[in-house]
């Protein structure tokens, strides 16, 4: 199947979530507001020591 939709271009339609918004993000979802995947961003948040 992954190799189909990489051959005919199908992709998902997400939505960022920046990390700092995951409760709010969180909330939409058992409200049943999601219309797209979430994918939460975390290029921001800090590095581990």
């Amino acid at each position: 199947m992954l190799d189909f939709c990489g051959k005919h271009g199908i992709t998902p339609d997400i939505e960022m979530i920046p990390s700092d918004q995951i409760e709010s993000t969180y909330s939409r979802m058992l409200k049943s507001d999601v219309k797209y995947r979430f994918v939460i961003e975390i290029a921001g948040l800090p590095k581990a020591a």
